[in-house]
């Protein structure tokens, strides 16, 4: 890539060919210069380049752009010659010659600089800012705006023009046009509260749409029966309806002035159209954008509507807008948008539609809802792998058997068939969701899924019950998952648990197990750090938005187990897991039949910042294998198992 040329030599550059009467001058913004410096080259214009901090927000110069009429002959290339062709002093006088020159004829465009030395360069605006590309001309302060791809464009706060109804000519329409309006089912009644009017235009009548903020006219739009449009220029773009979603909580957005109108005869006032259907400038349009809690997209049915509901779903946040289903037209069509829905179905039928809105969808972020024909196979049994997919061969079913979920390792010595038995075992693999469907609702409805080994002779939840407990599955929990091959981050799902607070009002997220995450870090980042980074994260979202995280993570492997439960401290990683949280508790269960039972659970509360709600000590907690539920277990089991763990603190260390 050539270096970038100095401000001196581009200034060298323009001068000379001022001075050989070039066609004309541009100057461009330095992150301008390639795409001006390419629509030059077809022009035979030289480039002047003007230094401004283009990727800062805040106050930006804008360029100048000089076009005159192509001079008779090409100009000659010009070329900066180095100090070593002539003397310091001729050299330096050829340059101030050649300045002279160039301001001479920024002065004849209206570019007057107040001081202008060899070696610096000063900041104007531009008086003649047509033809160059996304740069406006400005009286006042100067904004900047930030694009799709993040670049900073030189956009100024526009002067826009001040317009009222008598200087564009508007009056009331016509009976024809409200005919045509009424056969669109938009009554008189809305036309005269939105201000739609009509204008004479090269001998036509056409329909004037007229955007107000505050109730000041600022800009029209017009619209032909056959709907071709214009507007008037050098006006603001704003919103159609925008004082009608000034203090609204809910806002609908459509993607044009006649579906605004349609949402109202609905009865819906808290409507906005969106200008020209451009989604990028949308978000800077939106008054107070932040007040509104949720936002339903009704943009058209086609793939350009969906395009744009897209992007404003992106740039509004997903996790407080909802999109609608359009309704069928007939057997073979769904309507297009608002309009067609009031037309054909009339307005109770859109009023269903704004009420039957979904929540737009989060990639990875997901209810039991959307699992519920899967968890019904599930329960009853039809796709035949629930208790285990068969071998193939008798011996083996007795030992083993396929669930899809787990992992299977398989060993052995070289050339003993490892692989040719693999080949020959068919393994169905199926999501994990029936699994925890299938735990949560035994504890919640305290009764086995399944008439299998693991139940006994307890009798199996009924059809009714499955379904009650569905319904409370889908409105208590929701799923966060990584549908990618690799692995989720922790910010993946700290920003996916923040969408399913503001979305559904979680209060609680539970992160299952800590070595499931994706846990890259920079070279030069111990564990440790890393650790005590990823838990400042998990502790600064949960005292953000009020949820309590319980965070597991499995301890390192104890080579000298005594059999008794594990120590903080022993968790893998860093004892930055015990020493920044709020609340550390160990979960153990008896092994041996011989020490205690085997069906008590022993709690360990290991730390409790909070000394007002609980304190450290072991609750002893009774598990009931058939319905997976905990139950405080009774004097005498919970005497026991004290007993057992004691003596498991005694004993004296085995490898584990």
């Amino acid at each position: 890539m050539p270096p970038r040329p100095s401000l001196q030599s581009l200034l060298l550059m323009a001068a000379s060919a001022a001075a050989g009467g070039d066609s004309g001058l541009l100057l461009a913004a330095r992150r301008r210069l390639p795409a001006a410096a390419l629509a030059a080259g077809g022009h035979r214009i030289r480039l002047l380049h003007a230094f401004s901090a283009a990727s800062r927000r805040g106050r930006h110069e804008v360029a100048c752009c000089v076009r005159t009429e192509p001079a008779p002959r090409p100009a000659s290339p010009v070329a900066v010659r180095s100090r070593s062709v002539h003397s310091t002093e001729n050299y330096k006088k050829g340059c101030e010659q050649r300045l002279g020159q160039l301001i001479e004829r920024l002065k004849k465009e209206g570019i007057s600089p107040k001081q202008w030395r060899l070696g610096t360069y000063q900041r104007m605006m531009c008086p003649k800012p047509d033809g160059v590309p996304k740069l406006s001309q400005a009286k006042n302060n100067t904004e900047c705006e930030t694009d799709q791809d993040g670049e900073a464009n030189l956009a100024v706060n526009k002067v826009y023009r001040k317009i009222c109804e008598e200087d564009l000519h508007l009056e009331p329409l016509c009976d024809e046009l409200v005919t045509y309006f009424s056969e669109r089912m938009i009554s008189p009644e809305t036309l005269r509260r939105n201000s739609v009017m009509q204008r004479n235009w090269s001998n036509k009548i056409v329909i004037a749409f007229t955007f107000r903020r505050d109730g000041v006219l600022v800009g029209c739009k017009y619209r032909e029966v056959s709907k071709k449009f214009s507007q008037e220029a050098n006006t603001e773009k704003i919103l159609y309806g925008l004082d009608d979603i000034k203090r609204a909580r809910d806002i609908i957005i459509v993607e044009g002035e006649i579906d605004k109108l349609s949402m109202e005869e609905a009865g819906y006032r808290n409507c906005v159209s969106v200008p020209d259907g451009a989604p990028p400038k949308v978000s800077s349009k939106l008054p107070d954008k932040d007040q509104a809690s949720r936002i339903i997209l009704a943009t058209d049915a086609d793939p350009p509507g969906q395009a744009l509901a897209e992007e404003l779903a992106r740039r509004l946040g997903k996790e407080r807008c909802w999109r609608v289903n359009w309704p069928k037209k007939n057997e073979n069509e769904i309507c297009k948008d608002a309009n067609e829905v009031l037309m054909f179905l009339g307005p109770q039928a859109l009023r269903k539609v704004i009420e039957d809105a979904e929540l737009y969808p989060i990639r990875g972020l997901f209810s039991f809802k959307d699992f519920f024909p899967e968890i019904d196979n599930y329960y009853l049994g039809i796709r035949g792998d629930e208790l285990g997919v068969p071998t193939g061969w008798k011996s083996m079913d007795e030992l083993y058997k396929v669930v899809p979920g787990e992992l299977t390792v398989v060993t052995g010595v070289p050339n003993s068939g490892k692989s040719e038995w693999i080949d020959a075992l068919l393994c169905n693999i199926n999501d994990q969701v029936r699994e925890h469907a299938r735990k949560l609702l035994e504890k919640r409805i305290k009764k086995p899924f399944f008439d299998a080994r693991y139940g006994g002779s307890a009798e199996r939840m009924s059809l009714d019950e499955f379904e009650e407990g569905k319904q409370w599955l889908n409105e208590t929990f929701h799923l966060i998952r990584c549908e990618d091959d690799c692995l989720p981050s922790v910010n993946w799902v700290l920003e996916l648990a923040k969408a399913a607070v503001l979305r559904y009002g979680v209060r609680g997220l539970v992160i299952d197990p800590y070595n499931e995450l994706d846990h890259q870090r920079p070279s030069n980042q111990t564990e440790t750090e890393y650790v005590s980074q990823m838990l400042t994260k998990i502790k600064r979202f949960a005292q953000h938005h009020s949820c309590h995280v319980w965070f597991v993570a499995h301890p390192r492997q104890l080579h000298n187990w005594n059999g008794g439960p594990p120590n903080m401290y022993d968790i893998s990683g860093s004892a930055h897991f015990i020493n920044k949280c709020d609340n550390g508790i160990v979960i153990h269960r008896n092994r041996d039949p011989n020490s205690g039972p085997l069906d008590v659970v022993q709690v360990c509360v290991r730390k409790v910042r909070n000394k007002v709600i609980g304190q450290i000590g072991d609750a002893f907690l009774s598990y009931e294998r058939v319905s997976g539920e905990f139950r405080d277990a009774d004097k005498d089991t919970a005497k026991k198992a004290a007993v057992a763990a004691a003596n498991a603190a005694k004993a004296p260390q085995r490898k584990g």
